[in-house]
């Protein structure tokens, strides 16, 4: 693993830490203002905090500035990118807020971590190979979201038991629907970070998503600045550190990685999210549940071995 790959697995995994403390700020939130509310203020938030990164990137020379490209032609890709990769974050972060009210804070980490399994099946669409150890990395996370979604199984009926295989629960079900929005939008940010400055398609997101819940939020809620405010700490986190800091951070980390890789990295936030919970919540872990974090961290570990051994082979050649 080259350096470049080694600097952006770890801006993931950042990425990944603040995402699963993030679930916290989002489950607390929601005891002051509706979910389209927080996510429009929260996205709006982070789009006003990259305005001054973007600023501060221009100014620094392309050699230094890592993440700059070439502007000549990029402008409409630039606003395609945005618009696409806003309506994706739009849709999934609404989802998988409504659904935070009706699950527990680990327990949508870790359903939300279901994107681990869909990016690569959607790779296989566009041609892209995983190697073996990617696969059975995907089957160890599958294992372990398994582990830590069905946690009561004693307790079951045996029709239960039965359609507990299912994401049955209403929260569960609607932060199932987030992690499949999650994966278009791996891929969506995947495909548009080639061709444009990520930091720049970033704002444009946070900007549509923001506006779109805003729709969603005056059609459907009735938001109040007094409620808003009383909301300021965690609407500031999620805004500023999940929106502006970790998604930007994202887009970064995520340029020139497999994308398979990326999202099992990222898929972190699940193990964070259920140790924020027993933390700042006060939630426990089962020995399931802390069976599912160690193959969560397993399956990580499996998913870097394809690109160390493919980049011994390009060495040796």
């Amino acid at each position: 693993m080259n350096k470049l790959q080694i600097r952006n697995s770890l801006l993931l995994l950042l990425t990944a830490a603040i995402w699963g403390v993030a679930f916290v700020a989002q489950s607390v939130g929601m005891d002051y203002v509706g979910p389209l509310t927080f996510n429009c203020v929260r996205s709006l938030l982070g789009g006003a905090v990259l305005i001054p990164c973007i600023w501060f990137l221009d100014k620094l020379p392309s050699s230094t500035a890592g993440n700059q490209i070439d502007p000549k032609g990029s402008r409409k890709e630039l606003l395609t990118g945005g618009l696409v990769c806003g309506i994706l974050l739009c849709l999934a972060t609404n989802f998988q807020q409504v659904g935070i009210a009706y699950t527990t804070v680990g327990k949508a980490g870790f359903i939300t971590a279901f994107y681990i399994i869909i990016v690569p099946l959607l790779g296989l669409f566009l041609h892209r190979k995983c190697g073996l150890t990617v696969w059975i990395g995907v089957f160890l996370a599958l294992a372990g979201l398994y582990c830590l979604c069905i946690t009561d199984i004693s307790a079951q009926s045996e029709v239960e038991r039965i359609i507990s295989w299912l994401p049955v629960g209403k929260g569960d079900f609607l932060v199932f629907i987030g992690a499949l929005l999650f994966s278009l939008h791996i891929m969506a940010i995947d495909h548009f970070t080639e061709q444009v400055d990520g930091v720049k398609m970033s704002c444009i997101q946070f900007w549509v998503c923001g506006g779109l819940s805003g729709i969603g939020m005056f059609l459907t809620e009735e938001p109040h600045a007094a409620e808003i405010l009383t909301a300021w700490q965690p609407i500031a986190y999620a805004g500023i550190l999940s929106c502006g800091v970790a998604y930007t951070l994202q887009i970064v980390g995520q340029k020139g990685m497999n994308p398979t890789v990326a999202a099992l990295i990222l898929s972190l936030e699940s193990v964070i999210s259920v140790l924020a919970g027993l933390v700042l919540l006060g939630q426990r872990m089962t020995r399931r549940e802390s069976l599912g974090c160690v193959l969560m961290f397993a399956a990580i570990i499996l998913a870097q071995i394809p690109q160390r051994e493919r980049e011994h082979n390009e060495d040796s050649s």
